[in-house]
């Protein structure tokens, strides 16, 4: 380390606590090694306490700003996640226009939106497919400058999925002058929080940065013999090897290790129909329950300026996943009274991924019919295996009497009654083209295509994973400028996934197709500072499977249609002079199969978001706020006659912060604050419920 580097800040940042603010760039002046170092790790942020951005790559490549992208884009900034202590992709996902977040068990959750599951995630716009599924474990923020979420299929970004939305990471990144943040929390059961946040140069001339983020994340919890721990550590280094090459490495560690983890959750209804109704924290963990999860991330990008306005640039990733726990589940129907009816189910479980991607692409303009233009194009690829071994405890099918099937007091048995697990792999090779053409003055015009070749080979519990397909999917949207503050758009894009589920006659079904159509009006209000939206949308998914029998011990499948029809409105910005607010409000019409019928009932059809901070005229060091999330009704039949039902809720929390100086912050964060009992998800037929009321107070320092 050179001897010029500025201890004092680094070591003070990373002891002391971290207030998680985001440290946005100056905007260009003078071609110094420092300057452009500082405008490459900024570029299409907004303002520091903004709750918008003003450009964004998440929707098409090409950065554009809100109001020219013609699809529906939420933006979740590092003001936003840091006023209301959102401090998991959970917690912002919950939070966002139009998402719903499945919190099926303590550690596993999907996330939907307009009616469908959301398995598209990027980092910097770089996708990495969810090919196994849900997320597991608890996905820190405190590395990311905000969060971008594309609603309806992204043919271009992502050709692969469903048509319900991508989730887009945008990485905290160097900045040239040294910054520094830290804090601690203190909360409900007793939460402790520490993070430490610091950004410098790296050498006198300014062409080297670097950035380190360290979070410890512990607590007990209201749910029984929940007890969860989180270690993260983010380092990136920004090298500029001359004035038009920059070189980014990084890497980031996460590590949860989790006593009394649930694997299902609670039974829904008893043996006479009736619906359960447990105090809110109870668990159906065992006193030896644990669930560990390690994941490492390392990326290295090389972006070059080609000149006359084209720059072109590669990104390597490769990222490994470790769990391994110990688990109880607990299946049946309980009896009403006197307990009972519920049985042992305890098993081992490892599992061990590996993600290897790469993404190359170059933008640029050029001129045609007297007009300047934009094009993107480039290459990903992807490469995904996965080994799991389940070791199935013995005692299966015990019996549990009475109430311990909820005290925790199963005994850990041996884990070698029997053995099962996967082993497969998933590779996707994807070459993008997309262009902006401007049309006239008023017209702009955003098309291009996206080929991906998919293919998956293995098996996975007894059943083959193989799976073959390639597919064009085009994109093309239209952005009329009504004046400097509204346009209107229109666009279509498509999306599809392969299969491995087999029909009757033992062939692997057709990939899932999905679509998205959608037309609406947006606006940017004070020099892209307050950003509105309307839509209408239709998305569309065909050939999904769903089991249609057995033959033998071997289920079939066939595949079925669904698509959803709705609206949604936003709102997210500066309202006013240091008035902030993000509210968004989404309304699925109708979530239909191919006869009419309703499906996926447990997908609220009703959601509203309400984010808003004010900062108190008359005593400027204050800020306080409120939050609001409000759901529909939602439902899953059980067994025939038996229907488990949610009903609609609304959920509150209050925020407070006070700028004690220059450097020092107290706030406090309130949550459920009416304290509405309600489960987390129908997505499956057992659920839990969620946090009651529960508050946190954060000191927090900057340099």
């Amino acid at each position: 380390m050179p001897r010029h580097l500025p201890l004092r800040p680094l070591l003070l940042a990373l002891s002391m606590i971290y207030s998680g603010h985001a440290f946005a760039g100056e905007a260009d002046t003078a071609p110094t090694p420092e300057t452009q170092l500082q405008t490459v790790t900024v570029t299409g942020t907004a303002d520091q306490d903004a709750y918008t951005t003003r450009a964004t790559k998440s929707a098409g490549k090409l950065e554009l700003s809100l109001r020219e992208t013609p699809q529906s884009v939420s933006v979740v900034t590092r003001a936003m996640m840091d006023d209301f202590k959102l401090d998991n992709i959970n917690q912002v996902l919950a939070s966002t226009t139009g998402v719903t977040v499945e919190q099926v068990e303590t550690s596993r959750t999907y996330y939907t939106a307009r009616g469908f599951d959301i398995i598209n995630f990027q980092y910097d716009g770089v996708g990495m497919p969810q090919v196994f599924g849900n997320v597991q474990g608890d996905l820190d923020t405190a590395l990311y400058e905000r969060i971008d979420v594309v609603r309806g299929a992204n043919g271009l970004m992502t050709s692969t999925g469903n048509p319900s939305a991508t989730i887009n990471f945008i990485r905290k990144r160097p900045t040239a002058s040294t910054q520094a943040s830290a804090s601690v929390t203190l909360g409900s059961w007793d939460k402790r929080r520490v993070e430490g946040d610091v950004s410098t140069k790296l050498n006198e001339s300014g062409t080297v940065a670097g950035r380190a983020v360290l979070v410890h994340d512990e607590s007990n919890s209201y749910i029984d013999r929940y007890a969860p721990t989180k270690n993260v550590a983010y380092a990136v280094i920004d090298a500029h090897l001359s004035k038009d090459t920059l070189l980014t490495i990084g890497h980031t560690y996460e590590a949860n290790r989790i006593d009394g983890p649930m694997w299902g959750a609670l039974p829904l209804y008893y043996t006479d129909g009736t619906p359960t109704n447990y105090p809110v924290g109870t668990s159906t963990s065992a006193d030896w329950s644990e669930w560990n999860t390690t994941t490492n991330s390392s990326f290295a990008e090389l972006s070059h300026n080609l000149g006359q306005g084209w720059t072109a640039q590669g990104t390597l990733t490769y990222i490994t996943f470790k769990s391994d726990s110990n688990l109880e589940y607990v299946y049946g129907t309980p009896v009403k009274g006197t307990g009972g009816g519920l049985y042992s189910y305890p098993s081992q479980y490892l599992a061990d991924q590996k993600q290897k991607l790469a993404d190359l692409s170059v933008d640029g303009k050029f001129n045609l019919g007297g007009r300047t233009h934009d094009i993107s194009f480039g290459y990903s690829y992807s490469n995904s295996t996965l080994k799991d071994v389940s070791n199935y405890g013995q005692g299966i099918g015990t019996e549990l009497p009475g109430q311990t099937a909820f005290d925790g007091s199963y005994p850990k048995p041996t884990f070698d009654a029997s053995v099962d697990g996967s082993s497969y792999e998933d590779t996707r090779n994807t070459v993008f083209l997309a262009a902006r053409f401007n049309l006239a003055d008023a017209w702009k015009l955003l098309g291009g295509v996206n080929h991906t070749r998919a293919r998956s080979s293995g098996n996975s519990y007894g059943t083959s994973k193989y799976r073959s397909a390639s597919k064009s999917t085009p994109y093309v949207g239209v952005v009329y400028d009504i004046d400097r503050t509204w346009s209107a758009y229109a666009s279509h894009t498509e999306i599809f996934n392969p299969q491995s589920e087999i029909d009757a006659s033992g062939a692997p079904l057709a990939p899932v197709e999905g679509k998205t159509t959608e037309a609406g009006v947006k606006a940017a209000f004070f020099d892209n500072r307050l950003n509105a939206s309307g839509a209408i949308f239709k998305n569309k998914q065909e050939n999904t499977a769903e089991q249609a029998g057995m033959i033998g011990a071997k289920a079939y499948y066939r595949g079925v249609n669904a698509q959803s029809e709705g609206f949604e409105l936003e709102l997210a910005g500066e309202l006013a002079r240091g008035w902030q607010a993000s509210a968004g409000f989404t309304r699925v019409t109708s979530l239909e199969g191919d006869n009419g019928q309703a499906v996926r009932t447990f997908v609220p059809r009703t959601t509203a978001r309400l984010n808003t901070t004010y900062q108190v005229p008359g005593l400027p060091a204050l800020k306080v706020g409120g939050t609001l999330a409000w759901q529909s009704e939602t439902s899953i039949d059980q067994v025939p006659g038996v229907r488990t039902v949610q009903s609609s809720y609304a959920t509150l929390g209050l925020m407070a912060r006070y700028q004690i100086d220059k450097h020092l912050a107290l706030s406090v964060n309130l949550n459920n604050v009416n304290d509405k009992k309600h489960l987390t998800s129908l997505y499956w037929t057992q659920a839990y419920y969620a946090a009651p009321r529960n508050g946190s107070a954060t000191l927090s320092w900057s340099y």
